[in-house]
């Protein structure tokens, strides 16, 4: 699942708060109620999270995919 957080979590928090949530293909998630644009998941819940770089940092560094 992906979600868009403003910041990363801190290690003092219980759960990972996101907005926009969509299947790694981009596609909606079909378990959420429709109409929902905010969720909460536990730490016991999350396996790891990946850091996308910003709009600047991706020109120099570019994504290992293609995407055309």
């Amino acid at each position: 699942v992906k979600i868009d957080v403003e910041e990363l979590p801190r290690a003092t928090d219980n759960a990972v708060i996101g907005k926009n949530p969509r299947e790694k293909t981009d596609k909606e998630v079909t378990w959420i109620e429709e109409g929902v644009a905010t969720i909460m998941f536990p730490w016991w819940r999350i396996t790891f999270i990946e850091v996308l770089p910003s709009a600047d940092d991706e020109v120099e560094f570019p994504l290992p995919f293609r995407t055309d």
